[in-house]
């Protein structure tokens, strides 16, 4: 991918400044606006292919920002910045559709390195065969639409590359730290916790619609995707 376009939201200036300066010297393409609204109008027309976005905005928050894009089909990553080292804000970022969330003060490198980790997730994604279908679940990899049982769900790009490694390793359990290493690539300061978490969104989306339980959970090993002999 060459020059990949990243879209900056945060109402402080120095701040965009500084983001600005250090992604272009890492040979980005850059945007950058201080609202939300700014945002959203700016990611509809310009597409970039990540944002990095700051949580607390003067029109609304960058939750509110992403929720609207994701109801746009802008499945653009997010990369949540905040001034705030709260768990409950990081679960919530990530709920809402982020991808990676960091607290201020940051160091311009690691928000570097977490934007290209996100973006090789993204590339690798490009070279797969559309159709990938295991079990219930059929995705068109072309498209980044998901089916189950014939129902389409909605997943953030993160959500995608963990039921896609899940679906591609199928009946067999992989550990946090193998799903870490395949899905996240940064290693998200070995917070094995955020697996759990996107375990836990992709059950309450897939869940109503399968026939039976696909995500399983190996207490004190990992996770499984599972498929079904009688499944029709």
């Amino acid at each position: 991918m060459k020059n990949p376009k990243v879209l900056i939201v945060d109402d402080e200036k120095n701040i965009r400044d500084l983001l600005e300066a250090g992604l272009k010297f890492a040979g980005f393409s850059v945007y950058s606006v201080g609202t939300g609204t700014e945002a959203v109008a700016v990611a509809e027309k310009a597409k970039p292919d990540i944002m990095v976005l700051d949580v607390m905005l003067p029109d609304q928050s960058g939750f509110s920002v992403t929720k609207k894009l994701r109801s746009m089909n802008l499945d653009l990553p997010v990369l949540f910045l905040s001034a705030r080292d709260d768990r409950g804000d990081k679960v919530t970022g990530l709920t809402v559709g982020g991808d990676d969330y960091m607290t201020k003060p940051f160091s311009i490198d690691e928000v570097i390195a977490r934007i290209n980790a996100i973006l090789r997730r993204t590339r690798k994604q490009d070279a797969e065969e559309s159709i990938f279908e295991v079990g219930e679940i059929k995705i068109n990899q072309d498209a980044h639409e998901v089916f189950v049982n014939g129902k389409e769900i909605d997943l953030s790009p993160t959500e995608y590359k963990l039921l896609r490694f899940l679906m591609g390793n199928a009946n067999r359990v992989m550990s946090k730290d193998q799903i870490l290493d395949h899905v996240w690539e940064y290693d998200f300061n070995g917070e094995q916790g955020i697996v759990e978490s996107y375990v836990s969104y992709l059950r309450k989306k897939i869940d109503p619609l399968s026939k039976n339980q696909l995500i399983h959970t190996k207490r004190g090993v990992g996770y499984m995707y599972r498929t079904f002999k009688n499944e029709e």
